[in-house]
């Protein structure tokens, strides 16, 4: 993997709140984690995450019309704690690293990887943001996201409002069918420019959780397969929003207390 950071590369993620990296994973690293992913996405049947009885394409409250985003995108959330492949990938301590020097934290714990599968022609992913849809609220949390096919202008690679991550707070209208309900919280960047980020298979972005973002239709016959992970500072605390979290883990959670089990967040990397 090339995962040396530099200094220029951590000035423009700032600035920005993204940053693509060429050539992440190298064409054998590529296949590894193309077979480790289908593997577990096979595993699971459908089903959306561990604990929970959702299956891909139901409404679990971040869309706000179910049939629509059905056609988004397949999404399967953890995939690294049923499958022993994903998992030696997801807590390898280079990834955790990466993070924390893009971010300007000391410890990087996994808050949930995901598979984000665009069918052929899939709906697009409207603007948002993904820290409001989180357990815990930290400006810095951010998202790596691999291409494991080309994700290309056709397909629905990602799109990015340089700088918004500065501003934004943490409301948030969810995945939806308009484009730009984003800002009818956020007005200030209704008339900003767009960033499109093509991305050949086994590169990789990373993004700040509240640097608007989305994708576009796939306008084609093909998949766009994609694989992130969301990483969060160690000592984040529970903000009361459930998201992934079983019924059994909020009960015993009280607003405040540090996200800090490791089954559930792993503490991949510390300095």
């Amino acid at each position: 993997m090339n995962t040396l950071i530099r200094s220029d590369q951590i000035e423009s993620y700032q600035k920005d709140g993204y940053l693509v990296i060429d050539d992440f994973l190298s064409p054998e690293e590529l296949n590894v984690w193309r077979e480790a992913v289908t593997e577990a996405i096979k595993e699971r049947n459908g089903r959306k995450m561990p604990g929970k009885d959702v299956k891909t394409g139901d409404d679990d409250g971040i869309n706000k019309e179910s049939d629509y985003y059905g056609k988004v995108f397949d999404q399967m959330l953890n995939l690294w704690q049923t499958n022993e492949k994903v998992k030696k990938l997801m807590l390898d301590e280079k990834l955790g690293k990466m993070a924390a020097s893009l971010a300007g934290w000391q410890g990087t714990r996994i808050w949930h990887d995901q598979a984000l599968i665009k069918r052929p022609w899939a709906n697009p992913t409207s603007w948002h943001l993904d820290t409001p849809f989180w357990s815990f609220s930290d400006r810095r949390a951010l998202s790596v996201w691999v291409a494991l096919d080309d994700a290309t202008l056709e397909n629905g690679c990602l799109y990015f409002i340089p700088g918004s991550h500065h501003t934004t707070r943490f409301e948030n209208p969810g995945i939806g069918k308009n484009m730009d309900a984003i800002f009818d919280c956020y007005p200030e960047f209704r008339e900003s420019r767009s960033v499109a980020a093509p991305m050949k298979a086994g590169s990789c972005s990373f993004h700040n959780g509240l640097t608007i973002h989305g994708a576009g239709a796939n306008m084609t016959n093909g998949f766009r397969r994609a694989f992130t992970c969301a990483y969060m500072p160690d000592g984040a605390a529970f903000n009361g929003v459930q998201n992934i979290l079983t019924d059994e883990q909020v009960k015993i959670l009280n607003i405040g207390d540090a996200l800090n089990n490791d089954r559930q967040n792993p503490l991949i990397y510390t300095s």
